[in-house]
């Protein structure tokens, strides 16, 4: 009995690391560039990672949202570039900033929209669908700009540049908005909820009464609205849209929100502070090897290191789950 009490404890344990690593590996490198780069811990550096992290956060949300339900999303890239490009073609052509950002944020709902019509509608699965459309939407945007850059005019640099009383970087308060409204639609709505319940379970969802299409529909075009508004608070820190960009960023989403706790198998996760964690962690890589000039060969292998250690950390995770339910299962049998 005593050794049944102590594996239950055990397992706990090791389930509750397992949900508290992000948080363990961010403190880890946070003191290890603070240590290899008296640079990395200054006021100035962390206001930089804030706002280099503010579109990968954004756009790694709508990939949370998209995981809950039991999804996956491959486009956002694309979405991201075509909400850029479309931006851009708008505000060289002189028009209102207003117009440019309502129309590109809503070109971005309008293709997670067509995601969401094959996905919940026709039901394909949705890793085929969305690596069609990543390809179908770098198309369109290599249509939109001829293939060349454009510089931006200074209207949407302002995005990027903008701060609120001086102080709040605008990218850095439009990705809070963000979290912060997707974390109360999660936590706080019966939408949030039935969002989990597809995702644990899609039958005994459908049981229950949840209109599962129209939730799995919802989130992929949550997901196109976050990657839209992700494009043009990224194309509005760099101030020109080149032909590759957005390129790969889905991948990163994917690895931020994994990081963050969201699992790859749906119906476990959290925004906040979950998906923001995990976006900073992916970011902090970056910048804490450019401060600490490191070999620029080595980041896409620490990167890669990264993603490995989140699809890791998310199948212990699982396996530490079921294994309590078993344990669970088995003691109400046996009661």
């Amino acid at each position: 009995m005593r050794g049944e009490a102590g594996g239950r404890f055990g397992e706990r344990l090791m389930l509750g690391f397992l949900r508290r690593a992000p948080a363990v590996l961010f403190a880890v490198l946070v003191i290890g560039f603070s240590i290899a780069s008296p640079a990395f811990p200054t006021p100035r550096n962390l206001v930089n990672l804030l706002i280099q992290a503010s579109s990968a956060a954004i756009v790694a949300t709508g990939m949370t949202l998209v995981l809950l339900a039991g999804g996956i999303d491959l486009s956002v890239g694309s979405i991201m570039y075509i909400a850029a490009a479309l931006a851009g073609k708008m505000a060289l052509a002189g028009e209102p900033l207003a117009t440019v950002v309502t129309l590109a944020i809503l070109a971005g709902a309008a293709f997670g929209a067509v995601n969401a019509v094959f996905v919940a509608r026709a039901q394909m699965m949705a890793f085929i669908v969305t690596l069609a459309t990543q390809y179908a939407g770098r198309g369109i945007g290599l249509r939109m700009t001829e293939t060349r850059a454009m510089n931006l005019p200074d209207g949407i640099l302002r995005i990027g540049t903008a701060k609120l009383f001086g102080i709040v970087p605008a990218p850095v308060l439009i990705a809070a908005a963000v979290l912060a409204a997707a974390h109360v639609l999660v936590t706080r709505t019966t939408f949030g909820r039935q969002i989990l319940a597809v995702g644990q379970d899609r039958e005994a969802a459908r049981k229950a009464g949840v209109p599962v299409r129209r939730i799995t529909a919802a989130v992929y075009i949550l997901c196109g609205l976050c990657a839209a508004i992700a494009g043009l608070v990224s194309v509005a820190q760099l101030g020109a849209v080149s032909p590759t960009f957005g390129l790969g960023r889905e991948f990163g989403a994917i690895a931020a929100a994994v990081l963050g706790g969201t699992s790859l198998f749906g119906g476990r996760g959290a925004v906040l502070p979950g998906t923001l964690l995990g976006a900073l962690l992916i970011q902090m890589i970056d910048n804490g090897l450019n401060i600490a000039d490191a070999d620029p060969y080595s980041y896409p292998l620490v990167t890669a290191a990264a993603i490995f250690l989140a699809v890791w950390l998310d199948t212990a995770r699982e396996a530490r789950l079921a294994a309590l339910r078993r344990r669970r299962i088995r003691t109400e049998e046996g009661f």
